[in-house]
């Protein structure tokens, strides 16, 4: 029996979390539920508690990046075999989870499957504001050439790891850009990846930090990290090792 963990990153998700897990256990109900409270200054980590699912609080803000990290670190040394990052905010949902699941599982050399809002062929379900599609469009291009393969929604947080996929990003996943240089990790490491066509939801609550005056100062910062990626050391993971740290120092 295969051991499956839903990494729930969340920051100031209190209006949101609950019902978030609450669509993870009833359109898949074999995944245990993770949530990372990334330093919240609200009652999220409080209100995913009373759900019983797991939490992990930051005692301050790492980012998203930190805050998936620290959840993969969670899943590698609790030996669960695949992992899926679901946004606490409700924009994901939890229905493709089986077919992700059976996606990755059908093949032997497939290591990551994302879900992708652009490959909906009724184009339905949101796909982000025009600014951002436009800076989208940039990373697909870029990183398409990089890797050799179709890549359309680099942006995109809903993403299934198998066990290899984990043992890499519990040891080294990006902080800054992590959905965009995560791609080029798995590339680096000759991991394979797939993407689903997928709808996304508006966000329930909040709104996003990236906002449409900010827009090309996040492309722009995108696209360095994206060059100087190309050229760091990254650490050789071999699969079936143990983590040389553990989820709780790494808080």
């Amino acid at each position: 029996m295969h051991r499956l963990l839903a990494i729930v990153p969340a920051y100031n998700e209190a209006a949101a979390i609950a019902a978030t897990i609450d669509d993870i256990r009833r359109k898949a109900p074999g995944w245990d539920v993770l949530v990372v409270d990334d330093g919240s200054t609200d009652n999220t980590a409080g209100r995913a508690t009373t759900t019983g699912a797991r939490v992990i609080r930051h005692p301050f803000n790492l980012g998203i990046g930190g805050a998936v990290q620290s959840g993969y670190l969670f899943a590698l040394e609790n030996g669960y075999d695949y992992a899926v990052q679901v946004d606490g905010d409700g924009q994901h949902d939890a229905g493709y989870l089986p077919e992700m699941l059976g996606r990755l599982q059908s093949s032997q050399d497939l290591n990551m499957v994302t879900g992708s809002r652009f490959l909906a062929e009724d184009r339905e379900g949101y796909r982000s504001s025009a600014p951002r599609r436009l800076g989208i469009r940039a990373f697909s291009w870029i990183l398409s050439r990089i890797t050799g393969r179709a890549i359309t929604d680099p942006t995109s947080g809903l993403r299934m790891t198998d066990r290899h996929g984990i043992e890499l990003f519990a040891r080294d996943y990006p902080h800054d850009y992590p959905e965009v240089e995560a791609v080029l990790l798995l590339h680096a490491h000759k991991l394979r990846a797939e993407e689903i066509p997928v709808r996304m939801r508006p966000r329930t609550t909040g709104r996003s930090s990236i906002t449409s005056s900010v827009s090309v100062i996040y492309m722009t910062k995108v696209l360095l990290a994206v060059f100087v990626g190309l050229f760091r050391t990254r650490p050789n993971v071999d699969p079936g090792d143990n983590a040389a740290v553990s989820a709780e120092a790494s808080l």
